[in-house]
């Protein structure tokens, strides 16, 4: 598969300095091409998670040549003394110089492993509780689903029912099924009716929320069944960088006089 290096590559190749490279990849024009060109792709490649084999190597070598002659022809024809070239030269400055000084910051400032203990205790404080796995039937009249309770209480299959009549599409298909969630996961006033409901149990009256009238079943309680700390361990590290570098961010910008 052939592998498109221009666009991934244009920043490496305008800092790389000649001199840091002791062999030439070419000579373009009697000009040296330094290996080291080569090699800070190689990097950027292999950084970004791709394998580097000869095959790829020989196409970076080729787009470094080609590169150098473009890059001359540029110069022969004055291009970088354009207003338009200094500009976007200046903006590519900055983004490599703001680049930098963040990725500084985050190797000086990394997330500890108490920091992620302390945000998964308020993560499993938060979490802590009964989950229910319910069911139910939504319909949009009351006496709609008066009848479904006096139904389901002659013997009627509540699943039957909810797969026929229930116009929430995506419980109803599953036999009105809503799964385990804690009561926080639906409106007050079906999480309200649900909790005082025991194992088994089927509401008495319908429940009226914003979404109609609900027929609610509880199938089974148990207590929360939390991730471990290791399983969340990525997700939390990634959320506090972020929150880190934002507060950095924002510290900066607080901290500086704009007139």
């Amino acid at each position: 598969m052939k592998v498109t290096l221009t666009a991934l590559t244009a920043a490496v190749l305008m800092a790389t300095a000649p001199w840091a490279a002791a062999q030439n990849v070419a000579i373009v024009n009697g000009k040296p091409v330094p290996t080291a060109r080569v090699d800070a792709l190689v990097q950027q490649i292999e950084a970004s998670g791709r394998p580097v084999d000869d095959a790829v190597r020989a196409q970076i070598k080729e787009e470094v040549v080609l590169r150098e002659i473009f890059m001359q022809e540029a110069q022969k024809q004055g291009v970088a003394n354009s207003t338009e070239f200094k500009n976007q030269m200046e903006l590519a400055r900055q983004t490599i110089m703001i680049r930098a000084l963040f990725a500084d910051y985050q190797k000086k400032n990394p997330v500890t492993d108490a920091e992620v203990k302390a945000e998964y205790d308020k993560f499993a404080a938060a979490s802590a509780g009964k989950e229910y796995k319910a069911r139910h039937i939504l319909v949009e009249k009351e006496d709609e689903a008066k009848a479904i309770i006096a139904n389901l209480k002659k013997g009627a299959k509540f699943e039957d029912i909810a797969k026929k009549q229930s116009k929430d599409p995506g419980s109803g298909a599953n036999g009105g099924d809503l799964d385990w969630a804690p009561a926080a996961s639906y409106v007050p006033e079906f999480s309200q009716a649900m909790v005082k409901l025991e194992k088994g149990q089927l509401s008495e009256a319908p429940v009226q929320s914003q979404f109609g009238w609900h027929v609610i079943r509880v199938d089974d309680v148990r207590e929360a069944q939390l991730p471990s700390l290791d399983e969340l361990k990525p997700q939390i590290t990634q959320q506090i960088t972020q929150q880190k570098m934002q507060q950095y961010q924002q510290g900066l910008r607080d901290k500086a006089k704009v007139q």
